[in-house]
């Protein structure tokens, strides 16, 4: 069988947890900053774990996540 290759873009935007989850930045975090709140600062840069609905897909471009 062959190997499976990564999404390399995926691969930086995505970890694993100890249990198996998959986390991922928020976003809106990048620019344009200055007329934000530092409570809504904090808040978004905080890590989260991706979304059931989406879990599929970013396990088939990790496979080995």
């Amino acid at each position: 069988m062959p190997k499976l290759k990564t999404r390399k873009a995926a691969a930086k935007r995505f970890r694993a947890t100890g249990s198996g989850k998959i986390m991922r930045r928020k976003a809106f975090r990048n620019h344009l900053l200055e007329h934000k709140s530092a409570k809504r600062k904090r808040a978004l840069s905080h890590m989260v774990i991706v979304d059931e609905r989406d879990e599929k897909n970013v396990r088939l471009m990790l496979p080995y996540l």
